[in-house]
């Protein structure tokens, strides 16, 4: 299958460290999932906590692929500030969509679903669900 059309996905955390490890996680739980265009914008620039917008726009355009693009994210200011980028209109690629997910089971799902090809609403759905997993 081509990746031409993938959804790519964008993690964004507070910590380079959590985004970088969430993505290999979810990208091992989907067997590899090498196709599925993942990008992580954790931190600043400067390597320390918090959020940019630099890094998540960058984020975001490196995974595009026409497919739109799911950006989940951790907490506070990493959700308003991907919901300020999306009010911007111009500055993340069209299609690009703030999914309210957990951040760890919510990017396996997405990963999982977009690998099989899914469009943008069964990734956003497929890490909505998440929120259902019990574990007890």
């Amino acid at each position: 299958m081509s990746d031409e059309r993938l959804v790519g996905i964008v993690l964004v955390s507070h910590s380079a460290e959590v985004a970088a490890s969430v993505a290999e996680l979810a990208k091992g739980l989907a067997g590899g999932a090498t196709a599925v265009p993942v990008a992580t914008a954790g931190g600043t620039e400067s390597g320390g906590l918090g959020t940019s917008a630099e890094l998540i726009s960058a984020a975001a355009a490196s995974v595009d692929r026409g497919a739109g693009v799911a950006l989940l994210t951790d907490l506070g200011s990493a959700v308003l500030t991907v919901k300020a980028l999306i009010a911007e209109g111009d500055e993340l690629p069209d299609g690009s969509r703030l999914v309210d997910a957990p951040f760890v089971e919510g990017a396996v799902a997405a990963v999982v679903t977009a690998a099989a090809g899914a469009d943008l609403d069964a990734v956003e759905a497929a890490a909505k669900e998440a929120y259902g997993y019990r574990k007890v």
